[in-house]
């Protein structure tokens, strides 16, 4: 159906898979009659608003769910620097040797916390595929709950964590909960069936991680070292300074990086209550299937309601149809059409070899590509900006060296500022480009905004002299650039690798097929980003992991696109 809208009104570059095509046939063949104004009635009457989504209760409660990985993954960025060097007591004792002890320090620092960082989604890598399978045969709600409860524990242990092999251990646990995440795509399919509402339904997600990211990133930025960024409460004159420690509240001078883990170990526990209470089982099969959790939510809502002032209580009776219903008259009863139900224990189910056809494959590869150089720069951008500033005079074209020197709480405002701007570009720009030029359509805007906003970013390592102006309004372009990108991309590779399951029943598999790909990306991305960045900030050529690897990955990403769609054609 899609693809036939598309080729109506001539643009075959976008065909195929577009969520939106099924209700714009009607409107395309009054294009063609006398009476223009019936189009704009029809397109009235398909728009679809976010308040018409169905199922609002369990969209809200997986919403909740989705930030687990965001709150688990991202908070650390703003201050891994710091924490990394904290846990790496040589760093701190050649401190003072000069300007290349310090970029020698830096590329230590970027070697190890890529490490950190890529455990998370190498653990997410490990357990993606094997938790699709299962939540296709036992249910998925089991697996969210189970996830968020360990992911709530890693939290709290990471933050008090004071050794590098320890904050690593609970960093993978917090990854083997949270692979969980392919699981919650295929929920969200389950719970909005109708075509036309499942392209809003498919932005939820992803505009509840971009919010995640930005609450993790302004968080972390903020509460880490809160002796020194919130002295107001955690310093010498803080209001909980209560003991009078000369140097501020004792346990955060002692473990400066717990209170942000805390603070997500606490959102993390509320979305969980809410799960064990509310999220309802949605496996075909399944959805009817109710345990202690249920039943208590159940009651604890029926109380709230009993509890609510000013309400009246209304009953309705139940009147048989063979009863007197008109004007003492009885009603005989009318023959309703009997619908035959498909029992599912009789569908035909999909091989496991019959799974992964041309376009599954396609989809794929295009959902790993994307964080392959997206989460390689979510770890690299941060590492760049903490590093000290160097003196670039004699700098040439491509052979220049630092970072920008700022402190956590300023990179963690700075990118939750433009995370806003991510979120409001998804709610209100994303679906009518998505309307207008269809998923690949603006799949492709992103993939062509990634290679050019990696060119150029190294370059801002020029702008730190006496132009502070020029620099951030580049660090302003740059970092926009690259959140737009990203907001229009994550959801169109969603939407894409949903469209290219052969069945229903396996969109548990490709989904966890997805997000375990997706998971080996983010793994070695800032694996060999933090390598490549070592190597660069070594030889003095700060661009070196901006142009040789970030860039490189991006013009593939984009390239491959084209060879996709010319295969499916």
């Amino acid at each position: 159906m899609g693809r036939e809208v598309q080729e109506d009104v001539g643009m075959p570059l976008f065909s195929g898979n577009d969520i939106e095509a099924t209700a714009a046939p009607v409107a395309l063949h009054d294009l063609r009659g006398p009476q223009r104004p019936n189009v704009d009635e029809a397109a009235k009457a398909t728009k679809v608003r976010w308040r018409d989504l169905p199922n609002k209760d369990q969209l809200f409660i997986l919403s909740l769910c989705r930030l687990s990985e965001p709150l688990s993954n991202v908070c650390l960025l703003p201050y891994i620097f710091y924490l990394v060097r904290s846990v790496l007591p040589t760093t701190t004792e050649n401190s003072s040797e000069g300007d290349d002890s310090s970029h020698a320090i830096a590329a230590r620092i970027s070697e190890y916390s890529g490490l950190l960082v890529a455990a998370f989604p190498l653990a997410q890598f490990v357990v993606s595929l094997p938790w699709g399978r299962l939540s296709d045969r036992h249910g998925r709600r089991l697996s969210i709950i189970g996830g968020l409860a360990v992911s709530t524990l890693a939290n709290v242990a990471f933050g008090f964590s004071k050794s590098f092999g320890v904050l690593l251990f609970w960093r993978i646990l917090a990854g083997l909960a949270n692979g969980n995440v392919g699981i919650m795509r295929t929920v969200t399919a389950e719970i909005v069936r109708e075509r036309r509402h499942q392209t809003k339904a498919f932005l939820l997600l992803p505009l509840v991680f971009n919010a995640g990211m930005v609450v993790s990133l302004a968080l972390g930025g903020c509460l880490a070292e809160p002796a020194v960024n919130l002295a107001w409460l955690f310093g010498p004159q803080g209001v909980l300074n209560t003991s009078g420690n000369p140097d501020g509240v004792s346990w955060v001078l002692e473990y400066p990086y717990a209170l942000p883990a805390l603070l997500n170990a606490a959102f993390l526990g509320v979305s969980l209550l809410l799960a064990v209470a509310g999220l309802r089982e949605t496996l075909s099969g399944k959805e009817d299937q109710s345990d202690s959790g249920l039943r208590a939510g159940a009651a604890i809502i029926r109380l709230v309601r009993r509890m609510r002032p000013g309400q009246k209580r209304r009953e309705y009776i139940i009147i048989n149809s063979s009863q007197d219903t008109f004007l003492g008259q009885t009603q005989p009863d009318q023959e309703k059409p009997v619908q035959t139900v498909t029992p599912p224990a009789t569908r035909r189910a999909v091989p496991f070899r019959e799974i992964w056809t041309h376009r599954v494959a396609c989809a794929l590869v295009s959902f790993g590509l994307l964080p392959l150089h997206n989460s390689a720069f979510m770890h690299i951008f941060p590492v760049y900006l903490s590093s000290r500033p160097a003196d670039n005079n004699s700098a040439t074209l491509f052979a220049f060296k630092g970072g920008l020197g700022l402190r956590s709480s300023t990179i963690g405002i700075w990118l939750s500022i433009f995370g806003v701007c991510g979120i409001l570009l998804q709610l209100f720009i994303y679906p009518r480009l998505q309307a207008r030029i269809g998923t690949r359509g603006v799949f492709r805007i992103a993939l062509f905004l990634f290679p050019v906003t990696y060119a150029v970013a190294p370059y801002l390592s020029l702008l730190t002299g006496d132009v502070p102006v020029a620099r951030w309004i580049f660090l302003g372009l740059v970092v926009c650039a690259q959140i737009m990108a990203r907001t229009m991309a994550i959801p169109s590779t969603v939407i894409l690798l949903t469209e290219a399951a052969p069945a229903k029943t396996v969109l548990g598999t490709i989904h966890g097929a997805g997000n375990m790909l997706a998971s080996l990306a983010r793994a070695v991305g800032p694996a060999i980003g933090g390598y490549v960045f070592a190597a660069g900030v070594e030889k003095g050529i700060i661009g070196l992991v901006w142009w040789l690897y970030l860039f490189v990955i991006a013009l593939v990403a984009l390239l491959w696109s084209y060879i996709s769609d010319s295969d499916e054609n």
